[in-house]
């Protein structure tokens, strides 16, 4: 475990221990650094249920790579159940500033849409507060609520399995545009997806099986004003063949069919890139 965490600060270039987070819970009163700083958001009680997806999504090793610091904005884009806002707000520390954020909806969204990613603002701080999250300043929004204040202040975005949504959905255009607004001159954008075989069908790589092609992904944020720094193979799952008729969701933690080969699978097969905005 120390190892993990080593090598997640030795990635991050580490200097100076940053500031702990405001009113530090007693598992967060020895952190003098980022690795303990991380390694105590992960290790907290209110993780007992999370936890057992670390191995497929190795945070730690996740947040290193997207080059998460404490004392950064960040934005969570579509948190869904706060599984990364667990990690995210105490190791962000009071110094940071956690901004949950879905999408802009239109009017004529359908009634599942509005009840998925509508009234963010209300919805999730009201969930958060059961998780009694102590750490960075804690925001939510849709994208249409912020105003251009925010542009150029965002630090991070990150955007953990969330694509093929914005994509099936077509917002992902005008959402891109949005983010690389708020984004700082030098901010970047981590991307964790559940990747499609390379000669995957366009009918099963149109979001809607939850899986997409990598190069797809790249493209799509290349054509939006983004380009590649890096990609990495921390969330790859080599087991994961892609190809469920139900999509990813017959796969863990989901599990829409039951199966004990499944399981043995584990979660999918997910690629791990990192964009910057282009000039």
């Amino acid at each position: 475990m120390r190892r993990l965490f080593a090598i997640a600060a030795a990635a991050l270039g580490l200097g100076a221990p940053p500031a702990l987070a405001a009113e530090p819970e007693p598992a967060m009163e020895v952190c003098e650094g980022c690795e303990t700083l991380l390694e105590a958001a992960l290790a907290h009680p209110r993780r007992a249920e999370d936890r057992a997806r670390d191995i497929w999504r190795h945070p730690a090793e996740t947040l290193a790579f997207f080059r998460v610091k404490p004392g950064m904005t960040v934005i969570d884009y579509m948190p869904s159940g706060g599984w990364y806002t667990r990690v995210l707000v105490p190791y962000l520390g009071k110094d940071g500033r956690y901004i949950g954020l879905n999408p802009a909806l239109p009017a004529s969204a359908s009634e599942g849409l509005v009840r998925y990613f509508g009234g963010l603002k209300e919805k999730f701080p009201t969930e958060a507060a059961k998780w009694n999250l102590k750490g960075a300043p804690f925001e939510a929004f849709n994208t249409d609520q912020l105003g251009e204040e925010r542009n150029g202040t965002v630090d991070r975005v990150l955007i953990f399995r969330e694509i093929h949504n914005m994509h099936r959905n077509d917002f992902l255009r005008a959402e891109l545009a949005s983010l690389r607004k708020m984004l700082k001159d030098d901010g970047l954008v981590g991307v964790v997806q559940h990747r499609a075989r390379a000669d995957a069908p366009a009918a099963y790589t149109d979001g809607n099986k939850g899986y997409m092609r990598q190069k797809d992904v790249v493209a799509l944020f290349e054509a939006n004003g983004f380009e590649l720094v890096d990609n990495s193979e921390i969330n790859a799952n080599a087991k994961d063949p892609a190809n469920h008729p139900a999509g990813v969701w017959e796969l863990p933690p989901v599990m829409r069919t039951k199966r004990d080969e499944l399981t043995a699978i584990g979660e999918s097969d997910r690629m791990t890139l990192l964009f910057r905005k282009r000039p």
